[in-house]
């Protein structure tokens, strides 16, 4: 194959970045946009000693899987890598994704169970952070085109809470009236940068909250009174100050210019207050079916020391802490912790105490824990998932019980590795969709140590 060539294909598969899988010649071809069960004509844009790209330019014939018009923003955002398949082919691909990173760690006999899920996959997301640009029509937000920083505006997208699109609008226009510069990240001017949105689902309040690179807003009176008048369900807004020169969305200042610091929402039966810097499930119909799962497999009795690793802010931790005589939390960020500690205020957990540090470390473990030997413990790493120091510390005191969830395949099943090696049992793999239409899945595994199952 060469570069510019158009070529016919038979699209065999699907990847979880949204590409079309096929072979021509012996070859593999990706193409976007097209989906397992597809004919298609494409254009090579890329050729390589072991794989091609192409441009999708018509489908020949549609695979019965393919959907259309499930978001009308550009293909270009990236964001739901699979817009054009059915839902139900959606999760049968995450879990033959979950499942084939176990095969690749050499554990081909872990069960993988059919994804769980709300079945909601409009809508579902309770935050959004858009990016600002200026055009020939003035101020629009949006996202970034996939693997670059262009805006793409995209007000309406399918993923979001509805309740944004028309605040997003309004922000726009204001600050097209009001002559709000916007940032440029050549250049590093302007003032503008992202605007910032929260909601919580059960309480349907709203944090509003705009990134500048600068420490005010011209206007900001008539700027609060307005969206004030406009959207009552706005309950806090806020002002982030992000000078630096970073792809990072978020700096460290915040300033309230009205109402609360933040939004309140319910998860498990519980009350939780969320800042703009707090971590909080984007779907929190999702967390919830996810959160019940762990309990259930971490089958607490009422006598048990449980610990909560990476606690964040204690949502996994506290929503288990009525089954337990006592919860401990260890997070490395200490405002997290913080919020934590609020938390389980805020419920009247008093069975509770959260450690600022870190959380792979023997004697930060039985210091949370009082001195003694946690029951079960809890992990929910980020997306490089945990250590083997943590699995090795873990078997070293004998944890009875490790029930481990994840938001990337890989690294669990890389680290489900390292417990095998440490006499522990390899449970059911759960797999839950909290992003629908997108290549990311959660799981949920219990790890039993031999002389305990």
């Amino acid at each position: 194959m060469t570069k510019d060539q158009i070529i016919e294909l038979e699209v065999t598969d699907l990847n979880n970045l949204g590409n079309g899988v096929g072979r021509l010649d012996g070859q593999v071809v990706f193409v976007r946009g097209a989906v397992s069960g597809d004919f298609v004509r494409a254009k090579i844009i890329k050729v390589n000693k072991s794989f091609a790209v192409a441009k999708l330019i018509e489908v020949i014939t549609p695979s019965p899987d393919r959907i259309e018009g499930f978001c009308s923003s550009p293909l270009s955002c990236g964001g739901c890598v699979y817009r054009h398949i059915s839902y139900e082919c959606e999760l049968e691909l995450k879990r033959g994704y979950v499942k084939a990173e176990f095969e690749k760690a050499g554990l081909p006999d872990v069960k993988v169970l059919p994804v769980l899920s709300t079945g909601k996959v409009r809508g579902y997301r309770n935050k959004a952070q858009y990016p600002v640009a200026k055009g020939k029509n003035g101020i629009y937000a949006g996202f970034y085109a996939s693997k670059t920083h262009s805006v793409i505006a995209a007000e309406s997208c399918a993923i979001q809470n509805p309740e944004f699109e028309p605040i997003l609008r309004f922000v726009c226009e204001f600050a097209d009236s009001h002559g709000w510069s916007v940032y440029d990240e050549e250049s590093g001017r302007g003032l503008l940068r992202h605007i910032y949105l929260r909601v919580g689902e059960r309480t349907a309040e709203i944090m509003l909250c705009l990134v500048l690179n600068g420490k005010e807003l011209p206007s900001e009176n008539e700027f609060v009174a307005a969206a004030r008048e406009r959207f009552p369900a706005i309950v806090s807004i806020m002002i982030n100050e992000n000078r630096e020169d970073t792809n990072v969305v978020l700096g460290k200042k915040y300033r309230t210019l009205w109402g609360k610091s933040g939004i309140e929402d319910e998860l498990c039966g519980l009350k939780f207050f969320i800042s703009p810097a707090s971590f909080y499930q984007v779907n929190r119909d999702g967390a919830e079916l996810l959160y019940n799962k762990a309990a259930e497999l971490a089958d607490l009795r009422g006598g048990e020391v449980l610990m909560d690793l990476y606690c964040g802010t204690g949502t996994i931790g506290l929503s288990m802490a009525h089954k337990a005589k006592r919860l401990c939390g260890i997070e490395i960020v200490e405002s997290a912790v913080e919020c934590a500690r609020e938390n389980a205020a805020r419920n009247k957990i008093a069975n509770a105490s959260f450690l600022c540090a870190d959380a792979g470390n023997k004697d930060n473990i039985l210091a949370a824990a009082g001195g003694t030997r946690p029951d079960v413990v809890v992990i929910d790493p980020p997306r490089k998932g945990s250590t083997r120091e943590l699995v090795e510390c873990l078997a070293e005191l004998g944890v009875p019980k490790v029930i481990y969830i994840s938001c990337n395949p890989d690294t669990l099943a890389r680290d489900c590795t390292y417990f095998k090696d440490k006499n522990y049992v390899i449970g059911d793999v759960y797999p839950f969709d909290l992003f629908p239409r997108t290549g990311h899945v959660e799981s949920v595994v219990c790890l039993m140590r031999k002389e305990h199952s």
